[in-house]
């Protein structure tokens, strides 16, 4: 399957590109006390430039992850986070993590689109996120056509049934 015909990724609209393995889940405790929903404001970051509110890191070996703030007409923002960077490293997973917040019972969403990779178009939420190389995924992969849920330990993801 080359990713580019999923009925599934079909119906997922665009916000997020490629690999995004983010702990998506607070803009931080005041704005949950005020409001108790966190909406992550990308429409209002700055185009070209790292998104604010986030530190990088990778699950894995190869480069750096490099994420960036990029126009896109499909997003209901019209702006995306994308990961850009072009390393095909096997058993690379780059994470944009946003500032954490320590909470139970949360309901979370995430939108993303699968933009390019020979190696990977895959994307999802982190949780219970403790460094790069601990925490679980929920991750939909448009090569493979597939959603996983994987616990990784030490750097090792194993997938869980």
């Amino acid at each position: 399957m080359d990713g580019s015909g999923s009925k599934f990724f079909s119906l997922i609209d665009s916000v997020l590109s490629i690999v995004l393995a983010a702990s998506l889940l607070a803009a931080g405790p005041r704005a949950l006390a005020e409001t108790g929903a966190i909406m992550i404001a990308i429409g209002q970051m700055k185009l070209g430039s790292a998104p604010t509110g986030f530190t990088f890191a990778r699950t894995g070996k190869g480069a750096a992850s490099e994420w960036t703030v990029t126009e896109d007409q499909t997003a209901s923002s019209g702006r995306a986070i994308e990961q850009t960077s072009t390393d095909r490293t096997d058993y690379r997973f780059p994470l944009a993590i946003h500032e954490s917040l320590s909470a139970v019972n949360l309901d979370v969403e995430i939108r993303f689109k699968a933009v390019a990779g020979k190696i990977d178009q895959a994307g999802g939420i982190a949780v219970r996120l403790q460094d790069a190389d601990n925490y679980y995924v929920v991750r939909a992969n448009a090569l493979e056509d597939n959603v996983r849920f994987y616990r990784v330990v030490q750097g090792r993801r194993d997938a869980l049934r």
